[in-house]
């Protein structure tokens, strides 16, 4: 008798985190399991805004795939999927190869939305991937550059869109990077503008009052401009046009103002609810067999009918439930209903400055960045135990993989 086939598309959170727990209960020979990135590396992309500004190293973004797969049990394909034929459960590849499966977990990543905002998809930078916000860090560098040979103010004028969570980190990181970049190309740190824009009323939506109040004042004083209930209405190579009329001259503008389910999944025939994937109690794609969904591509639906955020702590959350429960199916035994918990949140500002709400505890400043820090490392062990995330946080694990970078928009 073949061994059933599991296929996993994306090495997210959620792709990732299920291949986990997919090698701890398999015995080996009960499964063939493939796990499909089109890239080596899996990032964290929670600390994407770090890679923006280059205030984190790459090898602590980007961990090299086959390095966190502890067994044989699960085998890494670096490829791009093409299409996926949900009747005949065949997945067909960028390069013409087709893979059948009997189990499949969707767990693809976010796309950026643009919201068809004229100028803003081909000329701004976006925290979508490792690559694209390596791409704003080299950016960034290239602008100090030039204004060091003409002078032109809109060099050093970064704008941040959107005043969300990442848009907030990414305010933080500049703050702490561009001091030492104008130390290190001699120029007057009065010379850079840092101009967060925001369509809303407030920034960090979501968090309580005294969070934002103090994230607020904080970033007030460290000389960011806040632009709230105000939208970007174009954006040009040399200038941002915003809904006031006002016209900033920048070369820069980096992106955080909406995310949207993977665009990949509209070509495949599913029924969609706001592009997302809706899943039952135990993560099963509706109305199809042995296809399962976690993380940002899934729509679970609490008790309320309000559907999970597409959050890191919700594809974690969600892999840990769905990699039992593929094994579950795979042995003729029962599943587990998915029950989401929510530990809180923290926004980092900076590497010594955060807010956030952690089992119902509010916190401000160093506290919040220190717990920030344990945030991150908690999903380290997650990720590879104890030894693991020693190893990490100490740079000890040796440094494999690819992580070429691009430095178009």
């Amino acid at each position: 008798m073949d061994k059933p086939k599991v296929v996993i598309l994306g090495a997210g959170y959620g792709g990732l985190i299920a291949s986990r727990e997919l090698e701890k209960i398999l015995s080996e020979g009960e499964a063939d399991v493939t796990l499909i990135n089109k890239h080596d590396y899996h990032y964290i992309s929670t600390q994407l805004h770090k890679i923006g500004a280059g205030t984190a190293s790459d090898h602590k973004v980007a961990l090299h795939i086959p390095d966190l797969l502890k067994t044989n049990l699960v085998k890494f394909k670096k490829a791009v999927v093409s299409n996926v034929d949900f009747n005949d459960k065949n997945i067909v590849l960028d390069n013409g190869e087709t893979l059948e499966y009997d189990y499949l977990l969707i767990a693809l990543g976010f796309d950026v939305d643009t919201f068809g905002i004229p100028g803003v998809e081909e000329n701004s930078f976006k925290i979508r991937s490792f690559r694209s916000s390596k791409a704003i860090q080299n950016h960034i560098t290239k602008e100090f550059t030039a204004y060091k040979e003409d002078q032109d103010p809109s060099h050093l004028t970064f704008v941040v869109a959107g005043a969300g969570f990442t848009g907030i980190e990414m305010v933080g990181e500049l703050v702490d990077k561009l001091p030492k970049l104008c130390k290190q190309y001699d120029i007057p740190v009065k010379e850079t503008r840092i101009i967060n824009v925001e369509a809303s009323d407030s920034i960090l939506p979501f968090f309580d009052r005294k969070a934002i109040d103090f994230t607020t004042a904080y970033l007030k004083n460290s000389g960011v401009e806040l632009m709230t209930s105000t939208k970007i209405v174009e954006c040009k190579k040399e200038s941002i046009a915003l809904d006031n009329g006002l016209q900033i001259p920048a070369r820069t503008l980096i992106w955080s103002g909406g995310v949207r389910a993977n665009k990949l999944l509209e070509k495949w025939n599913l029924q969609l609810v706001k592009g997302r994937i809706p899943v039952d109690e135990y993560l099963r794609v509706k109305g199809l067999d042995g296809v399962f969904c976690v993380g940002d591509a899934s729509l679970f639906a609490k008790e309320d009918q309000t559907a999970l955020p597409a959050t890191a702590q919700v594809a974690i959350q969600q892999a840990q439930t769905c990699g039992p429960n593929i094994a579950a199916t795979i042995r003729g035994e029962a599943l587990k209903p998915f029950t989401y918990s929510h530990k809180g949140t923290v926004a980092s500002i900076g590497l010594k400055v955060a807010v956030g709400n952690v089992f119902g505890v509010k916190m401000t400043g160093l506290f919040a960045a220190l717990m920030k820090q344990v945030v991150e490392a908690r999903y380290l062990f997650v990720l590879g135990g104890p030894v693991f995330m020693v190893k990490e946080i100490l740079n000890l694990n040796p440094k494999k993989g690819s992580t070429q970078t691009v430095s178009s928009r």
